[in-house]
């Protein structure tokens, strides 16, 4: 997945590189930074003398040493001071200056921890916004997986009203499946209705072979996706960088017509090609799966589309938020 959030120390990450949140000394601190320097031992603090500090916004890359990764690129977020010190524009160059040099050194896997974020007192909610606008606009160009790592919940914060927003939404909308009418039962991934009796495949055609019936079957989801690829007038790369989707699985649906997707995979490629609600249950439907209020992760997703927003990557930020599964691979 291009753009994934996880909860680790981001010491132990087994990527390519990680990014330290360090001070313009380089010369190691407290937080991350301190934590990073004492995974890695001496050699990184002596590595670090001999760059002689970096500005704020910047970035700077030394070897890994002592952690489980290649690189350490140290950069330089700036201290909140109530936004009108051009923080926003020098936390985007961090990021910015941090990827650059991951693409230089031929990284393929990069962990961020949520830079000035700690110590420095940015807010949460808007260091969270400028990492996540700032590393998906890089990936639509570029391909690498970022992985955004926080240590605990405290760590991670959306917009409190968003947040408030949602839940009063989930609350309407939430129905526990043990006070589903008889008529229905639900699940997280299908469901069925007593008014639409299912009926087998043979009672719906009758005097057909099997034969005759599997080659009269319905549009795949593949075939759906990449009809409405076309139709869309995006190129393959273009929504599959849009759904948080890997290049890797992206071929995979491509070349095989029935191939069986998850349903954050199906949902992924839904808001990437800004389908409304209607045509979203229709390709969940042709990949064995339905929208359900009984699946918070299902509502969530259902808030964004009925209110016109398709950025997977603002939904996965809420998804996180309220501990459940993220779109894309």
């Amino acid at each position: 997945m291009p753009i994934q959030i996880v909860r680790n120390d981001i010491t132990k990450m087994k990527v390519d590189a990680i990014v330290n949140a360090a001070n313009p000394s380089l010369l190691g601190g407290g937080g991350v930074d301190g934590c990073i320097h004492r995974a890695a031992g001496p050699e990184l603090l002596e590595a670090c003398k001999a760059l002689g500090g970096c500005p704020t916004g910047s970035a700077k890359l030394t070897l890994g040493y002592g952690l489980p990764c290649k690189y350490v690129i140290h950069a330089v977020g700036p201290r909140w001071q109530g936004g009108c010190q051009h923080e926003e524009n020098l936390l985007i160059s961090c990021y910015q200056r941090a990827l650059s040099l991951a693409k230089e050194a031929g990284c393929e896997t990069v962990a961020f921890p949520l830079i000035s974020s700690g110590i420095y007192g940015y807010p949460k909610d808007q260091a969270l916004g400028v990492a996540m606008d700032t590393i998906s606009r890089f990936l639509l160009e570029n391909d690498m997986t970022v992985y955004l790592v926080v240590f605990d919940k405290s760590a991670y914060r959306i917009s409190g009203k968003l947040f408030a927003n949602i839940e009063e939404y989930i609350d309407d909308h939430y129905v526990d499946t043990h006070s589903d009418p008889p008529n229905r039962r639900v699940s997280s991934n299908v469901f069925y209705e007593a008014s639409r009796p299912f009926l087998p495949m043979a009672a719906s055609m009758p005097g057909k072979s099997l034969e005759e019936m599997v080659e009269q079957l319905d549009e795949s989801f593949s075939e759906m996706l990449l009809r409405k690829i076309d139709e869309s007038g995006m190129t393959d790369a273009q929504c599959y960088k849009k759904a948080n989707i890997d290049r890797k699985l992206f071929s995979k649906i491509r070349s095989d017509r029935l191939y069986k997707p998850s349903k954050p995979t199906v949902l992924a490629f839904a808001i990437a090609l800004e389908l409304s609600l209607e045509e979203t249950k229709d390709m969940l439907m042709k990949a064995g799966f339905a929208l359900s209020h009984a699946s918070k992760f299902d509502i969530i997703v259902e808030y964004f589309i009925e209110r016109g927003n398709y950025n997977v990557f603002e939904i996965n930020e809420a998804l996180f938020a309220f501990d459940q599964s993220l779109l894309g691979a």
